[in-house]
């Protein structure tokens, strides 16, 4: 009797990482941005980029966005900012998540 051979996913949708991995990149990376010292799994997804707890500046938000393609191996197009506002850590998530239902 001869094995069954499963057939590979492709590359592009088992590479795609799921949501708990990016909502705890981008949690990690803004507390990281903010210089905390704060579990990143208590940063609220409401949470403001710029407010009382986190300080990211634009500078800052510019490294993140190089640092979460390179963590996640997602891109994100210029097109994908168009008409958006970043104001909080679900802002960011949302982004991403966006970038890798795209790359599907």
């Amino acid at each position: 009797m001869s094995s069954e051979t499963s057939v590979p996913t492709p590359p592009s949708v088992s590479a795609a990482p799921d949501l708990h991995r990016i909502t705890a990149a981008v949690r990690r990376l803004v507390v990281t941005e903010s210089r905390l010292s704060v579990d990143p799994a208590t940063i609220a997804e409401d949470e403001p980029l710029d407010g009382p707890l986190l300080k990211v500046n634009s500078l800052g938000f510019l490294g993140m966005l190089i640092r979460l393609e390179d963590d996640l191996q997602v891109a994100l197009p210029d097109d994908l900012f168009v008409g958006r506002k970043f104001a909080t850590v679900r802002d960011l998530i949302d982004l991403v998540a966006s970038a890798t239902e795209t790359a599907r």
